[in-house]
């Protein structure tokens, strides 16, 4: 069956900006499907925010070309362009009615009161937020105005909605819970999500497709799982969840996650529920040796800092599933074995001027 491309939604092509002698953006092409929920991830100073600005108007480039749904928009005003833009500030109007902030677009490109009423109403609704068009948003919460910026930015229906660290002013539990809200709603509008954040869980848990950003570069584009299990660079095995690099004797560097390994007392044997073909075949498996020196207790999981008899240092991730955090403390100092296996050794392209040892 052949596989019928998906449509250009954002085309970026040679994109650069510079402010005074600081290159923020240094040459990103990329292209953004229709419907995708994309996501941005770096750190910051990387060129994510600079990149998204410019897809809204906010910035000039310096070079390279913009084209949403094929049209150049380069030089167009913001206006113009079929994009909202969702900041981590909300940015509603506070002596407004949550109904009168959602309209308020609707109201200055002239849509008749009784139509943007209804459609403001509508755009509550997909938010959830149903009878609440009479509020301020002082009277609401951090999360419910969140759903208030969403709703005024899709009440316009655009093409496209850029959202800027939206969910970075929450708290942990009410970002987790807007994470799945925000997914959710881009599934049933079905329009192109363009997603900055700094926070690689939410990257891997929301989104379609990632662009790894650094130093104003795209270092990976890829789905989550791709990203996560195939780094494509140490920045990005070291970035988006915690890797261990290692070096073989051959001089060929490998990404290993800390939950691929698997950490036992030196004098323990291994549990029986070791992959029967691993065991069978010893050059299945990687071993090493060492001192524990440092033990984390994360609450589900326990991390281990391990410090290898043959030098370097490994972290290995267990999940507490019979341990507690005082069982776990008392690792610390043992003497421990690490054992993984070698299909789960990542190849890592390193620059010439790096090195690393295990």
């Amino acid at each position: 069956m052949d596989v019928v491309p998906v449509p250009v939604a954002i085309r970026l092509h040679g994109l650069r900006k510079s402010f005074g002698q600081a290159e923020a953006v240094a040459g990103v092409d990329l292209d953004i499907g229709d419907g995708e929920f994309f996501s941005m991830l770096g750190p910051s100073g990387s060129g994510k925010t600079t990149v998204l600005r410019m897809i809204a108007g906010f910035e000039a480039p310096t070079a390279g070309t913009i084209e949403l749904a094929g049209q150049d928009v380069t030089r167009l005003a913001p206006f113009e362009r079929d994009v909202n833009t969702v900041f981590q500030d909300y940015a509603l109007f506070p002596h407004m009615t949550v109904e009168q902030n959602i309209a308020y677009g609707l109201k200055i490109r002239k849509v008749p009161r009784a139509e943007r009423m209804e459609r403001a109403r509508d755009a509550l609704a997909s938010v959830r937020l149903e009878g609440f068009g009479s509020r301020r948003p002082s009277q609401l919460s951090g999360g419910q105005r969140q759903r208030v910026a969403l709703a005024r930015a899709l009440v316009n229906r655009p093409k496209v909605l850029l959202l800027d660290e939206p969910l970075g002013a929450l708290d942990l539990k009410l970002r987790e819970q807007m994470q799945v809200e925000l997914k959710a709603l881009q599934r049933e509008v079905g329009i192109t999500f363009v997603f900055v954040t700094h926070d690689q869980d939410e990257a891997l848990s929301m989104s379609d497709r990632i662009a790894v950003f650094n130093g104003g570069r795209i270092e990976q584009v890829g789905t989550p799982a791709e990203v996560y299990e195939r780094p494509a660079t140490p920045f990005v095995a070291g970035f988006v969840g915690t890797s261990n690099l290692l070096t073989d004797e051959d001089g060929t560097t490998y990404s290993i996650r800390p939950e691929k390994i698997r950490l036992l007392r030196q004098d323990d044997k291994c549990p029986a529920d070791a992959d029967a073909n691993a065991n069978a075949d010893a050059n299945a498996n990687a071993n090493a040796t060492g001192t524990v020196a440092e033990v984390v207790y994360l609450g589900d999981s326990t991390r281990f800092l391990v410090d290898l008899d043959g030098g370097g240092r490994l972290t290995a991730l267990q999940q507490n599933l019979e341990t507690s955090s005082e069982e776990t403390a008392a690792y610390r100092g043992t003497r421990v074995r690490l054992q993984w296996q070698r299909r789960h050794n990542v190849p890592v392209p390193m620059p010439e001027s790096e090195s690393t040892c295990a």
